[in-house]
């Protein structure tokens, strides 16, 4: 943790994290919480980031995670004056280590990440919404891969974008830094959804209605095949896929939805404890 972070100057914790209540019960809110500093990622963020990712994973409770951010802006990436202040190359390996735990843990924990972005999301503020499963964007955000206009190939970003992005558009962002808008966002596949600011909050909270409907389990399990068959060649993924579509198969979820759906009923699916 930085000095200025361990004062009484910022009492409240870096990142807020949040239950919800009624329909939205089992949806964990994590809040990035530096807001004077464009929630920018400092080793203390990380920290306190990784830390709640663990938590929420291990939840049995935790259904769908939604990161936010308090502030103006979402994430501006690197705390670059924390990075400036220690240049040494052991400590830039630790670092970047720290933060590619971060981004991989959000892609591996069971509960899907929702991105809820507003404002700016640059370097490695744009890198954790290409890493989060879904997002939802306000009309007047933006997105940018920036550190070549500090001399720093944004290495570490390229990868969640090139596999968000076609290459070209990929390398476009890497090579001129520049900002894109939402809507190119979306049309290029590195968010889901853009609304207007003030639909913001009940446009994730209807993508989170739509998961909770569904079975946890069926959930889980194909978020991780997704991921896993994405990373391998198509044989391999296709074994993969069965394999994992044969399990989900046997799962009393499974067999009850297809059931139902023989009779024309809506399936009886338990409800979830939280």
């Amino acid at each position: 943790m930085t000095a200025s972070e361990s004062t009484a100057a910022t009492p409240e914790p870096l990142v807020l994290v949040a239950r919800g209540e009624g329909e939205l019960a089992g949806v964990v809110t994590l809040t990035l919480n530096r807001p004077r500093h464009f929630n920018a990622l400092s080793e203390a963020m990380l920290d306190a980031l990784q830390r709640a990712l663990d938590d929420t994973a291990r939840d049995p409770g935790a259904r769908v995670v939604v990161l936010a951010a308090a502030g103006p802006a979402f994430c501006a990436g690197h705390d670059l004056k924390e990075m400036r202040a220690e240049p040494s190359l052991d400590y830039y390996r630790t670092l970047f280590n720290q933060c590619t735990r971060v981004m991989l843990t959000m892609q591996r924990m069971p509960q899907p990440v929702i991105a809820r972005v507003h404002g700016i999301a640059t370097a490695a503020g744009c890198q954790l919404v290409a890493m989060c499963d879904l997002a939802v964007a306000e009309s007047a955000a933006r997105f940018a891969v920036s550190g070549i206009n500090v001399g720093l190939f944004c290495a570490t970003p390229g990868v969640a974008l090139s596999r968000n992005l076609t290459r070209k558009q990929a390398m476009e962002m890497l090579l001129t830094g520049d900002f894109i808008d939402a809507q190119t966002a979306r049309e290029r596949g590195l968010i889901n959804r853009v609304v207007a600011i003030e639909r913001l909050d009940s446009e994730v909270a209807a993508l989170c209605r739509s998961i909770l409907a569904k079975p946890a389990a069926a959930v889980a399990a194909g978020k991780g095949l997704f991921y896993r068959q994405a990373e391998t060649g198509i044989e391999a993924a296709y074994q993969m896929a069965g394999q994992t579509m044969a399990c989900n198969m046997m799962d009393e979820c499974a067999l009850e939805g297809v059931q139902a759906f023989i009779e024309k009923r809506a399936p009886g699916w338990a409800k979830p404890s939280v």
